[in-house]
């Protein structure tokens, strides 16, 4: 069967089996705005640098001088990525057990990471003068990992403000990276966003996206399809904006390329910006705190300062925390998409090397409780769990202890995670409420090569936990099914 480009085809479209499966992958912000790498927001650099009364205009006359003398393009002779090492990067998120990996291939900034044919203004001809995206495509996928590209461009047409005539967003001869020019007399019609910019709810007050624009927006879509087969793209904020045919065109064109290439690919995008059910909606920041009847993934990063790119001096999450992320999200029908920003160079921070590996070690000895397993009836117990649901409630912060248990399933095994140590003996509710004492056939702990004693009434399931932990973050107890009648 072909897709065609109506919502009743593509929803035909099935989320694929390696997606589910993959449960944590990892993706880069990577681009000019690593240079200046000032946020909050690093990647959001180039928005906030022409807006007066904003931290990094304040920081841009600093340490470059006025936005008029000194604008965003002037940056990337200085996006230099000369210890960019795409093996390198690669053998990191293979080891911190990802099982898709890949690059942000155009943010906001209307800077290609690939070797465009649609938009001069990309890093195989300027900065680092590669090929991005294609270098990581051929060294993720020799890890066996799948391939995932980040498209944010949609939001380039209100990015600039191309109203400000004193500076270059406004010079035509830069509207291959800005944009395309329109809405010059705004600053007259609104004089209150004179040297300010457009807040983001106020970005529709400009005109819709030109054909011009969206036909070029989804050539890029095209060419990264064509060019690097990924096995998964991911698409930000902005595509509300542009035009509903084009967004059915894409999905479409990428659904039918996905089955000529013989492989499973996945889309996934945020709010209700494509059709339920025609591709995996993703939470920025967030995530649901109930178990969900569909398939779904965050978007997080590995700072703590919500950079989506290189931060200077920036603080970073625990990987107790985002290991923690991971199991709740996995048992409540979901995935975690974990950013890294690299520094201009191309190196990855120390502070984000070590968490992944941390991370990862984790995975090797507990992975059997996260990849290829399913919810279970419920996601867990215990005293904590976050209250609101959506996106951006990460400031919920939560410290969870050894009372939280989160549950998933595979086989003929239930693994009940506990998301601290619980001492010298767990106690679990639910499962004396769903089991018969006679389907339980043992019980273990993932890293400890032993059975473990339990004891199950009415009321509840007691296990007895080993003398020795056999890891940090978090503990899986493992209980074998039987099926005795």
């Amino acid at each position: 069967m072909k897709f065609e480009s109506t919502w009743n085809s593509v929803r035909e479209h099935k989320v694929p089996k390696w997606f589910q499966d993959a449960k944590f992958g990892i993706y880069t912000h990577w681009g000019i705005y690593s240079v200046p790498a000032f946020g909050p927001n690093g990647s959001w650099y180039p928005y906030n640098m022409y807006r007066e009364e904003t931290p990094q205009y304040e920081y841009h006359i600093r340490n470059y001088g006025h936005p008029s003398k000194f604008g965003y393009k002037d940056f990337i002779p200085m996006f230099t990525g000369e210890r960019f090492d795409p093996d390198k990067w690669a053998d990191l998120f293979k080891n911190a057990g990802a099982k898709f990996a890949g690059p942000v291939g155009e943010h906001h900034d209307g800077f290609s990471m690939w070797n465009s044919r649609v938009n001069d203004w990309n890093a195989a001809r300027m900065g680092p003068k590669k090929d991005v995206v294609g270098e990581l495509e051929k060294s993720i996928k020799s890890q066996n990992m799948k391939f995932i590209v980040a498209l944010h461009h949609a939001e380039n047409w209100w990015f600039f403000p191309h109203w400000e005539k004193e500076y270059d967003t406004a010079d035509p001869m830069y509207s291959g990276l800005y944009g395309p020019l329109h809405n010059l007399d705004l600053a007259e019609k609104m004089p209150e966003i004179k040297g300010k910019g457009l807040k983001y709810e106020q970005w529709p007050l400009q005109d819709k996206p030109t054909k011009e624009f969206l036909d070029k927006w989804l050539a890029k879509i095209y060419e990264v399809i064509d060019n690097y087969q990924p096995d998964m793209l991911w698409f930000d904020n902005g595509i509300d904006f542009i035009q509903e045919h084009y967004r059915r065109e894409f999905l479409a064109y990428y659904y039918n390329m996905g089955k000529e290439w013989g492989k499973e690919v996945v889309v996934t995008y945020k709010s209700h910006e494509l059709v339920p059910g025609s591709a995996v909606v993703d939470l920025e920041l967030g995530r649901f705190n109930e178990l969900t009847y569909h398939t779904w993934i965050t978007d997080t990063t590995v700072d703590d300062g919500h950079g989506w790119g290189y931060l200077k001096n920036t603080k970073y999450k625990t990987a107790t925390e985002l290991i923690h992320y991971l199991i709740d999200n996995v048992s409540k029908n979901g995935l975690l998409l974990l950013n890294v920003g690299p520094k201009p160079n191309g190196e990855i921070p120390e502070e984000a090397v070590d968490i992944l590996l941390e991370i990862g070690k984790w995975l090797k000895m507990n992975g059997e409780a996260i990849y290829g397993t399913t919810p279970w009836l419920t996601y867990g117990e215990g005293p904590h769990n976050i209250t609101k649901s959506g996106e951006f409630n990460e400031d919920e912060k939560i410290r969870y202890t050894g009372e939280d248990i989160r549950f998933t399933s595979k086989d003929n095994n239930l693994y009940a995670i506990c998301l601290g140590w619980p001492g010298k003996e767990l106690t679990i509710k639910i499962v004396a409420e769903k089991f018969y004492e006679s389907e339980i056939k043992s019980i273990k702990m993932l890293g400890v090569d032993k059975t473990l004693s339990w004891k199950m009434t009415k009321e509840d399931l007691k296990i007895q936990t080993p003398e020795k932990r056999p890891c940090d973050h978090a503990y899986v107890f493992k209980i074998e099914r039987k099926h005795p009648f």
